[in-house]
């Protein structure tokens, strides 16, 4: 990830850009198996797939990635920027692509942490997963009241701000990044203070 993040200080296309975050999300999802400390035989992760979803844990992933890129969206309407126009996902019709740009630093916190606790917590269980003829991996409705309950307690948790610089609800971020964005594009912040928790 350090070598990603040095990458960029010479990157200078927008391609170029793409090429550094797709090399950092393969290093990133190359461990995510290791995250997964209980029910092995049922959630394990090899690589991302989507569209369809090929496993337990990457089906419970994108459920998770459809709320948060909702919630972005909505945070980004609210601030008075359109979630459609992106910099770094290209604009497609239909495609929330500032939604998708801004959700890439909320992922780990908000999704990936959640999932992983879902798992390794017991809260979700094999039996809640239906492997469908075509390969696709879909969860049945207890599941997914179950992760929704666990998304909207993720999302009460509160978090030390470090641009803020204060405690604020997990669930606020979104709007809080999306509201530090337009401050920035309309010119009332030098730069785009990224969402770092540690």
């Amino acid at each position: 990830m350090g070598e990603s993040l040095r990458a960029l200080e010479s990157t200078a296309t927008l391609d170029g850009l793409r090429g550094v975050e797709g090399d950092a999300a393969h290093v990133y999802f190359s461990v995510f198996d290791e995250l997964i400390l209980q029910q092995k035989e049922a959630f394990f992760f090899h690589e991302r797939s989507r569209r369809p979803p090929l496993d337990n844990v990457n089906s419970l992933l994108s459920f998770l990635y459809v709320l948060l890129a909702h919630d972005v969206a909505s945070a980004l309407e609210t601030v008075g920027l359109d979630p459609a126009v992106g910099f770094l996902h290209r604009d497609r019709p239909g495609r929330a692509s500032l939604a998708l740009d801004l959700m890439e630093e909320l992922r780990p916190v908000l999704a990936d942490r959640l999932a992983l606790t879902l798992i390794n917590r017991r809260q979700v269980a094999a039996p809640g997963f239906t492997h469908s003829d075509s390969g696709a991996v879909v969860m049945n409705d207890a599941t997914r009241k179950e992760v929704l309950v666990g998304w909207q307690t993720r999302k009460q948790e509160e978090i030390f701000h470090p641009f803020l610089d204060e405690r604020i609800p997990l669930g606020l971020v979104p709007y809080t990044q999306a509201l530090l964005l337009a401050r920035h594009l309309r010119g009332d912040l030098d730069a785009y203070p990224s969402f770092f928790w540690r």
